[in-house]
C-alpha cells in the first residue's frame, strides 16, 4: 500500500464542491468494475446519491443499503435481480457489520493502534471477507462499487483492509460543516436518554451508537464535546446491560475531562449494576468532589452502601441527597 498517498489524501483541505466534481468525473468515466470510497456521514452520503443519480441519468444506478450487519458481501451483491444491469453500486451502512468488533474492542481497552492496525488483534469478519473476494468481485460483477463510509470505518479499510482497498481507483472526502456536526452533536446529548434507550429496539441502538461514533471520530468536534458524547455513548450500552463497556466508555471520556461529575456517576452505577459496589462507592465519591450536591450521586452512593452492609452511612447519604 502507498502509505504516503493516504496520508496525503487524508490531509489535504478538500472542497466539497471540487470534490463532487471528481467523483462526477470517476463515475462517468467508469466503464465497468471499480471501487470508490467516499468518507462522509450517512446524510451526506444520501445528498450525495441523489444528485448524482441526477446528474447521471444515463447509468443505471442501485444502492445496496447494509441496514443489518452481514459478513458476507458478495453473497448479497450477487442476489440482486438486476445485477446485469447495474452499472454504479453504492453500498451504505458497513459500519453496522463493524457495530460487534467495536464492542469487543471496547472491553479489552484496545488502543486506537490496535484497533485499527493489521495485527494479531484480528480482523472484522466482513473485511476479511472482503480481503479473501477481491478477485472474485472483479471477475464476477462489471460494477463500479461507491462505499460510502464514515471515516472510522475508512479507517478499518486501510488499515484492515488493505488487499481489498489497495484496489480502490479513488477515495473521496466530503466533509461535514463543523456548524451542522456541533448541532447535532448538541442534539444527542440534550436529547439523550436512558429510559428511553431502554425501549429502543436492537436496530435503533446499534444506529444510535454508530451515529454518536462518528461524532466522537469526527475532527470537526471539540475534546469536550467528544467526552459528552463518551458519556452519552456509556449510557447506550448499559442500557442494554453491557456495563463493561459503558465502563470503559466512562473512562475515555474522564481521560478527556477528568472533572466530569456525569462520567464518574454513571461509571458508579454500572459498576454497581456489576456488584462491584467498593469501586461504585469510590466512582461517586469523586463525583461528589467534583460537585458536592449532586444528589443523584448522593443517592446512587446510599445504594451502595446498603448492599455492603453500612447502614448508617448509608443513610448519611440519603440525608445528604434529602
Amino acid at each position: 500500500m502507498n502509505q504516503d498517498l493516504i496520508d496525503w489524501d487524508e490531509n489535504l483541505l478538500k472542497d466539497p464542491e471540487t470534490e463532487y466534481k471528481a467523483i462526477v468525473r470517476s463515475l462517468k468515466r467508469t466503464p465497468g468494475f471499480r471501487l470508490l470510497f467516499v468518507e462522509c456521514s450517512p446524510a451526506e452520503g444520501t445528498k450525495l446519491i441523489q444528485k448524482i443519480k441526477q446528474d447521471i441519468p444515463q447509468k443505471k444506478i442501485e444502492v445496496l443499503p447494509l441496514n443489518e450487519p452481514t459478513n458476507n458481501l458478495y453473497n448479497l451483491v450477487a442476489a440482486l435481480p438486476n445485477r446485469q444491469d447495474i452499472n454504479i453500486l453504492f453500498v451504505t451502512g458497513l459500519e453496522n457489520s463493524l457495530y460487534e468488533y467495536e464492542l469487543n474492542k471496547l472491553t479489552k481497552g484496545w488502543s486506537s493502534y490496535e484497533r485499527y492496525s493489521y495485527s494479531e488483534k484480528g480482523v472484522p469478519p466482513i473485511l476479511s471477507h472482503l480481503n479473501q473476494h477481491r478477485e472474485k468481485f472483479r471477475d464476477d460483477f462489471n460494477i463500479c462499487f461507491v462505499f460510502i463510509v464514515p471515516v472510522y470505518a475508512l479507517k478499518y479499510f486501510i488499515h484492515r483492509c488493505p488487499d481489498f482497498f489497495d484496489w480502490r481507483s479513488n477515495t473521496f472526502e466530503l466533509k461535514s460543516d463543523p456548524e451542522l456536526v456541533a448541532q447535532e452533536s448538541s442534539r444527542i446529548i440534550q436529547e439523550g436518554d436512558y429510559q428511553k434507550y431502554l425501549s429502543l429496539s436492537p436496530e435503533e441502538i446499534r444506529q444510535k451508537f454508530l451515529d454518536i461514533q462518528d461524532l466522537i471520530e469526527d475532527e470537526n468536534n471539540t475534546d469536550e464535546e467528544k467526552g459528552k458524547l463518551l458519556v452519552e455513548q456509556g449510557l447506550i450500552l448499559a442500557s442494554q446491560s453491557k456495563y463493561e463497556e459503558a465502563i470503559y466508555a466512562y473512562d475515555k471520556a474522564l481521560e478527556i475531562k477528568p472533572d466530569n461529575d456525569a462520567a464518574w456517576n454513571n461509571k458508579g452505577i454500572a459498576l454497581s449494576d456489576l456488584g462491584r459496589y467498593e469501586e461504585a462507592i469510590y466512582a461517586y465519591d469523586k463525583a461528589l468532589e467534583i460537585k458536592p450536591d449532586n444528589d443523584a450521586a448522593w443517592n446512587n452512593k446510599g445504594i451502595a452502601l446498603s448492599y455492603l452492609g453500612r447502614y448508617e452511612e448509608a443513610i448519611y447519604a440519603y440525608d445528604k441527597a434529602l
